[in-house]
């Protein structure tokens, strides 16, 4: 089979809360149609833009996290095209003169993916389809939302490669706060370019698949691409450059247009803006006040001892890796501790509630000192593990784990006078099971659980299983 040859546009919604060259609310995702529109996002005649300087900053630093050359001054252009989306038959972009090029990303496993270009534009508006219907119906409210476009060099060879470079883009954006990044939202999706490299060598004939919505959709369409192309190949066929669509039901592409070009574009400086001056000075300043990069957490994290999968789950997730960050400051034990119950206790909490971390611990600190008191409880023994996690509901809540602790008398119990009155009362209401441990020692563990429920999970687990070897060697 030929290589493949991959590059990427990927569109991301700008977070901020106006829109790109209004006042318009930018963040009424699932909002009433046509609710946040103005005579500016409308292309109403005589309407003047104005550009968001809050926009243009974050995507500032999603450039410069990208390894871009940002130049000493920007300009707009008009991108014309006729659609019923785009209200004034053309759309405020970037054309030569972009917030960022020639940057680099590194996907997880190091090899580095050339990055063409970042550049802001504002977004079309949503068009939807009623079933059987005989027209569509526009929606504004996205209309004029910044949003920001990234383009690849042809440097990515695989669909799985394309989707570990989509992940990573993602929690690069999240990192320096420059865009939410929420497929599932469309803050984030993508057009996909293949093409197979012909025996010479040289780049073969380039498809489009246009407005890709999730990063298992990117994979399947470039498996399908793939395959379509060799399959024409084979058979004697050229390719043809075409823009084609992802049909998700059917799993496959299919036309929608051939390619433009630039020129079909007709791009002009925009009129009513202005080019604008990027000072040294300012670049400087959010460069210097660049947050850690996912790359470099995960270096960390290894370095503290997770294992790789943890590593990168804590990197690529901003309010994650602060609560993890945070819990392992405030807690005396090992990081892979605060890791294994965040990845394990507390994700099973979180799901069971259908909540997320953020709506739970929205204040990181806050959220952090608790979880390592609770920690602590469990690592100094004075309750057990079991114990720990019966009161990690009410931690999520908002408790104090001591006084949870006190109020449910949860302190492990290690006297071995009580303990052993418990040992002996167990063992004589399970006569089969004490048979069966005298038979196959690790029996033993059934009685050891059973002592443990009686005692509330109070008791000390290591008492327990000694006092428990002791008797049954006695009474053998």
């Amino acid at each position: 089979m030929p290589d493949a040859v991959i590059g990427l546009e990927i569109h991301l919604a700008v977070r901020t809360r106006s829109k790109m060259f209004c006042s318009c609310d930018a963040t009424g995702f699932g909002d009433a149609p046509n609710q946040h529109v103005c005579p500016v996002c409308m292309g109403l005649a005589g309407a003047l833009p104005v550009a968001n300087r809050e926009a243009i900053d974050r995507t500032l630093r999603f450039a410069l996290a990208l390894d871009c050359t940002v130049p000493q001054r920007t300009q707009f252009h008009r991108k014309h095209y006729v659609y019923p989306d785009a209200p004034k038959n053309y759309q405020i972009s970037q054309y030569d003169q972009p917030l960022g090029e020639h940057g680099a990303l590194a996907l997880p496993g190091g090899r580095r993916i050339g990055i063409t270009r970042v550049h802001l534009e504002e977004d079309a508006g949503r068009l939807v389809h009623p079933p059987y219907a005989d027209h569509s119906l526009l929606d504004l409210n996205r209309a004029g939302a910044p949003l920001m476009e990234m383009v690849t060099e042809p440097d990515l060879r695989t669909p799985e490669e394309a989707r570990a470079f989509l992940a990573e883009v993602r929690a690069v954006a999240r990192a320096v706060g420059a865009s939410d990044a929420s497929p599932e939202e469309g803050k984030m999706r993508a057009d996909v370019n293949v093409s197979l490299r012909r025996p010479d060598g040289s780049f073969g004939t380039k498809v489009e698949v246009k407005n890709v919505n999730s990063f298992r959709s990117v994979e399947a369409a470039l498996h399908h691409e793939i395959q379509r192309q060799t399959r024409l190949l084979e058979d004697g066929f050229e390719v043809v450059q075409e823009t084609r669509g992802w049909n998700e039901g059917g799993q496959k592409t299919v036309p929608q247009r051939s390619k433009e070009a630039a020129a079909d574009y007709r791009y002009m400086p925009d009129p009513d803006l202005p080019a604008i001056d990027l000072p040294v000075a300012h670049v400087d300043a959010l460069r210097a006040a660049m947050p850690e990069l996912p790359a470099a957490k995960r270096a960390r994290y290894a370095a503290l001892g997770l294992e790789p999968d943890a590593a990168a789950q804590f990197a690529a997730d901003v309010h994650a890796s602060a609560v993890f960050d945070a819990t392992c400051a405030a807690f005396d034990g090992p990081p892979t501790t605060v890791a294994n119950w965040l990845a394990s206790e507390v994700a099973g909490r979180l799901r069971a509630r259908e909540t997320t971390l953020e709506a739970v611990a929205p204040d990181p600190a806050a959220f952090a000192a608790r979880l390592a008191d609770l920690l602590a409880l469990v690592h100094d023994r004075t309750i057990s593990a079991t114990a720990g996690k019966e009161i990690l509901d009410a931690v999520l809540d908002g408790a104090d784990p001591a006084r949870v602790v006190d109020e449910r008398g949860l302190a492990r119990v290690a006297d071995e006078g009580a303990l052993r009155a418990l040992v002996e009362t167990v063992m004589a209401e399970h006569p089969d099971v004490v048979a069966s441990a005298k038979v196959e020692p690790k029996a033993v563990n059934a009685l050891l659980g059973r002592v443990m429920k009686a005692s509330g999970g109070a008791a000390d687990a290591q008492v327990v299983r000694r006092l428990l070897e002791a008797a049954l060697a006695d009474d053998a």
